[in-house]
């Protein structure tokens, strides 16, 4: 991880395609997400995003099931940032059969760009079999080697999944985002990503905080965050930073962003406490999403 600390230049790891992401990005799903397919513009939307980019957040992580990508890409806009220091992140949708293709440029046309930084298979559920999986994959490796999106990836993918796309795959998936925090640790998949040199970036790594109360890691949170003098969320946000995870958050605070920019790069927990945590999590198991498409008791 770079050592840069700066809301200009956050710190970064390298994917596999030489190309570098940001650390801590702006989520545009939970409290942004259309729900009930509304096309409507949200003008929450698009202030909470613009808040974001103007606290200091350059990566934003969108996908074209949040129903908000016009919104993200007039943020980007109204923002005054320069395109090339923003890092834009969008997503198929992973739940129904489409063409994906067509998929990849209306999402273009509604974020107003020439191209995204990373794009996504959102999730692996509209694969009836196999060869649904491969295929679609080749369909981002052909925009990829386009210029259109500069690194291509999955989320919530377990291993079989992401073996069954590296059987016929000419590119491999740059990075997996997956639901990550101390009480969905899923198992070897970490381990797994690491040994096929596959970046990681989490969703929802305040779980522990604002759902799955009470829980076991609580009063180590309270303890690190007086430690540090930083909160709760700074410290489950660095513990998922810590392990070289992209860590993904969202809020319509401006208090709470700026906190982040500011607290996230002022300490780093201590591989004691890292592993403290993960320890204490697996006590308990807790998954925020995917319920209906993941079998309870599936913790991979």
């Amino acid at each position: 991880m770079n050592s840069t600390n700066t809301a200009s230049a956050l710190p970064t790891i390298k994917l596999s395609d030489g190309n570098e992401i940001p650390m801590i990005a702006y989520g545009l799903g939970t409290a942004n997400f259309k729900k009930g397919g509304r096309t409507d513009y949200e003008e929450n939307a698009f202030n909470y995003t613009l808040t974001a980019i103007k606290s200091g957040f350059n990566h934003l992580d969108g996908a074209s099931s949040y129903g908000n990508e016009e919104e993200l890409g007039a943020a980007i806009r109204a923002s005054g940032v320069p395109r090339e220091k923003l890092y834009v992140v969008t997503k198929l949708n992973g739940w129904k059969k489409q063409n994906f293709q067509v998929a990849f440029d209306t999402s273009l046309k509604k974020l107003g760009l020439d191209y995204v930084d990373l794009y996504l298979i959102h999730a692996p559920f509209f694969a009836e079999k196999p060869k649904d999986l491969q295929e679609a994959w080749a369909v981002l490796e052909a925009i990829k080697e386009s210029g259109r999106a500069k690194s291509i990836g999955v989320s919530n993918f377990i291993q079989e999944h992401i073996e069954t796309l590296l059987a016929t795959a000419k590119i491999p998936p740059a990075i997996n985002q997956i639901e990550y925090h101390p009480y969905l640790q899923h198992g070897n998949l970490i381990e797994y990503h690491r040994k096929n040199n596959m970046a990681l970036s989490a969703y929802a790594p305040l779980t522990a905080i604002i759902r799955a109360r009470p829980g076991p890691v609580d009063a180590l949170y309270r303890n690190l965050a007086k430690k540090y003098v930083v909160t709760e969320g700074d410290i489950a946000l660095r513990w998922c930073i810590d392990q070289n995870i992209v860590a993904i958050t969202t809020s319509s605070s401006e208090e709470r962003l700026r906190g982040y920019m500011t607290n996230l790069w002022s300490f780093k927990l201590t591989s004691e406490e890292i592993e403290g945590i993960a320890m204490m999590g697996k006590q308990k198991h807790f998954r925020a999403s995917q319920n209906q498409w993941i079998a309870e008791g599936d913790w991979r």
